[in-house]
């Protein structure tokens, strides 16, 4: 029995000393929030960390999604997968969007772009496709279906900070990419996000929008939200963005231990992570198959008995919920895939700090 709750994952937490002297100025100049000067300072650290042009922060990634959605003008129906965090779904209701899922591909668990063209419609306008787990879709085909139709591409990149591929980030890809920094992901400011834009028009139209529609104090241009993030969340940000090599170094080895330990145990499978030239190792999901000898769910019952807070990550599917299973999208039978590989995973601990101890236990009692 493991003493000490050990979850999917913690945010990791800089030595408060480093924090100290940011609190002290944001103290002095009394400017909380509305875009102050560790606001500016994040935007900028991110850019060059990101190899990103443009970016907007945001208190939260799913105000961000919802205000892309807005700045894009995104109408009808939208295609999107049902293997994600609700949020990913839930955007799109908020703008008066019909979510149309298509199933995903069994290797990376994201969007299939051979299921996307049969899904489109005269009322289809774009495709929100995830990067889950941090791993790449499959950009170049998402892209080419996209010119096809003249359907707009929102990435939801909540999982894949600076995760990269042979080209540079994959933020870059789409019309808008969305990031997450809530308290669960490889960056964090406690809660946040941010929307990363192609060019400089497009950003100015996503801060007006997440400031009230404001473009300067006696105009306003749009009906936006209150999206803004403070400056203490900008200033965890840029602690956090300092320690960032050696957060990613400890995932790595976390993740490659993990291979290890699970390699010979029947019914037990690693997915292979897609070939990039840069991971996060955000997630390490495990598919527990027909061979292994307790079910999915009795194993996970057994993890939690144990002290180990694993997850089954993501199940239900965002189409099995009230809102969603009326669709005709949203039918198991139009997501097989999804459907099986919902029903198998368990997602389980990484983050830095994670002791040998802890995942030589756990995989000892996944063994037993």
């Amino acid at each position: 029995m493991n003493d000490e709750p050990v979850y999917v994952t913690r945010p990791y937490l800089p030595p408060l000393e480093d924090l100290l002297p940011y609190l002290e100025q944001i103290w002095a100049s009394r400017q909380l929030t509305n875009g102050g000067p560790f606001h500016e300072r994040l935007e900028w650290a991110l850019c060059e960390y990101l190899g990103v042009e443009h970016i907007s922060l945001f208190a939260n990634g799913t105000l961000a999604l919802v205000t892309a959605l807005q700045a894009l003008r995104v109408t009808g129906e939208v295609i999107t997968t049902p293997y994600s965090f609700v949020a990913t779904a839930h955007s799109l209701l908020w703008n008066g969007i019909k979510p149309v899922f298509v199933d995903i591909d069994p290797e990376t668990f994201n969007l299939d772009p051979a299921k996307i063209e049969a899904a489109i419609s005269p009322q289809t306008t774009a495709i929100l496709p995830v990067h889950v787990y941090g791993r790449s879709c499959d950009t170049g085909k998402i892209q080419k279906i996209a010119d096809t139709y003249g359907l707009k591409v929102i990435y939801d990149a909540a999982h894949a900070f600076g995760v990269e591929d042979e080209g540079g980030s994959i933020l870059r890809h789409g019309d808008l990419s969305i990031l997450s920094f809530h308290a669960t992901k490889v960056f964090t400011t406690f809660e946040g996000g941010a929307i990363v834009s192609p060019d400089e028009k497009t950003k100015r139209r996503i801060d007006y929008l997440k400031n009230f529609g404001f473009a300067d104090e006696v105009t306003v241009v749009a009906p936006g939200i209150n999206g803004k993030m403070n400056e203490f969340q900008a200033a965890v940000g840029l602690v956090q963005l300092k320690r960032m090599e050696g957060v990613l170094a400890e995932r790595k080895a976390i993740d490659g231990r993990y291979r290890k330990l699970l390699s010979d145990i029947p019914g037990i499978y690693c997915p292979q992570l897609p070939q990039s030239k840069l991971h996060n190792y955000s997630y390490f999901p495990i598919l527990v198959g027909s061979d292994y000898f307790l079910s999915r769910d009795r194993l996970y019952a057994r993890l939690r008995e144990n002290g180990f807070y694993a997850r089954r990550y993501f199940y239900p599917l965002i189409s099995e919920f009230p809102m969603y299973r009326a669709l005709p999208s949203a039918r198991a039978a139009n997501l097989p895939v999804a459907s099986s590989i919902s029903n198998q995973v368990i997602a389980l601990p990484i983050y830095p700090g994670l002791p040998d101890s802890v995942q030589n236990m756990l995989a000892n009692l996944i063994r037993n």
